[in-house]
């Protein structure tokens, strides 16, 4: 059981160790999201500073089971309403008042709804949390400062290594040629930007036809002879 939980621990650490790529808009985003898709690459992620309609179509995301959540926890808040109400009026401290009916579903209608509401809420928040893995104080894309623009106004991808398809060559030179403005694989070591074929790219090579600085030839003075 510990092996177990140690490699679902390691499976959620590795989960953003792969390759990030950043792209000039949501349109390119979609766009590099449904191409990558139909070259068979499954482990994505997006990152951008809001919403993006169409997103989880793109990503192939399957239906949210949010919904079903809160929606249970909104019923068990109506059923613990009714119940609480019920007992403590005809169970627990029955007091009759006229010889009214001990308990009256009309009068609990006002408590069964706050407690829907409640139940409902709390559900959709925690709900949220852990579908998402949240909280995740690290996360391997900290390491990169390009990243820390997702809130802001850039807009990421990141392609897992876990993916089938995933090979650090191949995949840094599909992501370049779907028109990625930069590149960068992302491990817990660091950040490193890399080119088209997937080698570093941290310094740009020189261009074999750039023109070299004229050597400095020394000049010397009658008096210095």
């Amino acid at each position: 059981m510990l092996r177990a939980i140690r490699q679902r621990l390691d499976d959620r650490a590795n989960q953003h160790v792969g390759l990030l790529a950043e792209f000039s808009d949501p349109g390119a985003l979609v766009h590099a999201v449904e191409d990558l898709r139909e070259k068979g690459y499954s482990q994505l992620d997006t990152f951008s500073p809001f919403p993006i309609h169409g997103m989880d179509r793109a990503m192939g995301l399957p239906f949210s089971k949010l919904g079903f959540m809160v929606f249970g926890g909104a019923i068990t808040g109506t059923f613990l309403g009714f119940l609480l109400q019920w007992w403590t009026s005809e169970v627990d401290y029955a007091i009759n008042i006229s010889n009214k009916p001990l308990f009256a579903w009309e009068t609990s209608v006002p408590i069964m709804f706050e407690l829907t509401i409640l139940f409902a809420a709390l559900t959709a928040v925690g709900g949220m949390l852990a579908l998402n893995g949240l909280p995740k104080p690290y996360n391997p894309l900290f390491n990169s400062e390009r990243f820390s623009r997702a809130t802001d106004d850039a807009f990421f991808v990141h392609v897992s290594v876990r993916d089938g398809a995933f090979s650090n060559a191949a995949t840094a030179e599909d992501l370049h040629g779907l028109g990625a403005l930069s590149v960068e694989y992302v491990d817990h070591e660091g950040a490193t930007l890399v080119g088209a074929a997937g080698e570093p790219a941290d310094v740009e090579p020189i261009p074999d036809d750039a023109a070299l600085p004229a050597p400095v030839v020394p000049h010397h003075t009658t008096g210095d002879i």
